[in-house]
């Protein structure tokens, strides 16, 4: 820890174990980020991530490394919601995700929301690295602001790259000091949640779902490569769950 705030990566690796199941060699916890596994099912490892102190607050570098390798399969949860706070100075926040899945190596990267709290400035960076042949469910949900509360500053940039070569890079930024619009109609209209998942698979680029309207605010969209994106919007953390959970069911069908 410093006067600025807390610096800390959490780091796991997840390795085919030679007997049908998945290892993990390298499972590190550092400062509020605790990895912790749980009992798995079938040759699936499961991973909890759990905030072991508050945060992220104004002036944090955190940050989570994955690694799973060629016929690993790892399944990554969260105890409870993230909750960006402000901190005592005025520094923004950083959360960055770094991802690599092999070929033949599978994950579901399946977190708890993302809160951004009143007066709080963070910035996410997610980077997913993969070969082709990988297989990624990954879930992403962000809340402005906690009940009857104006959200913080939130910007968040999301990017897959398949072989080197872009599959999605977007971003997003809300709340005090975004440009203008974020939260009109062509934006989010006055929602107060907004989340995506992206499916990765091959047998995508053979056959990839068809684009389509998922109820009143969400939608499927294929990516130019194998995979989807579903984006949506909500009122509120239990509408956007329960609209993307229903589209998640839909694709594993």
């Amino acid at each position: 820890m410093s006067t600025t705030g807390v610096r800390a990566t959490a780091r796991l690796t997840a390795r085919a174990d030679g007997r049908g199941g998945t290892a993990l060699p390298v499972l590190e916890s550092r400062g509020p980020l605790a990895l912790r596994r749980t009992r798995g099912s079938g040759d699936e490892a499961r991973v909890m991530l759990v905030g072991a102190m508050s945060g992220p607050l104004g002036g944090d570098r955190l940050a989570v490394e994955a690694e799973v390798g060629e016929g690993a399969r790892l399944r990554l949860g969260s105890a409870a919601a993230t909750i960006a706070l402000p901190g005592q100075g005025k520094d923004e926040a950083r959360y960055e995700v770094r991802v690599r899945v092999a070929a033949g190596g599978e994950l579901r990267w399946l977190p708890e929301q993302l809160i951004s709290a009143r007066g709080s400035d963070l910035r996410v960076s997610t980077c997913l690295d993969l070969a082709s042949g990988a297989r990624v469910v990954f879930r992403e949900e962000q809340v402005l602001g906690r009940a009857g509360e104006e959200p913080g500053r939130l910007r968040s940039r999301l990017t897959m790259r398949l072989d080197g070569r872009a599959l999605l890079d977007q971003e997003v930024s809300c709340g005090p000091g975004a440009s203008g619009g974020w939260d009109g109609p062509a934006v989010l209209g006055g929602h107060r949640a907004l989340g995506q998942i992206v499916v990765v698979r091959p047998e995508f680029a053979e056959r990839a779902p068809e684009p389509r309207v998922l109820g009143a605010s969400a939608a499927l969209t294929p990516l130019a490569g194998p995979a989807v994106l579903v984006s949506a919007l909500a009122p509120d953390a239990l509408l956007l769950r329960r609209v993307l959970d229903e589209a998640l069911a839909a694709l594993d069908g």
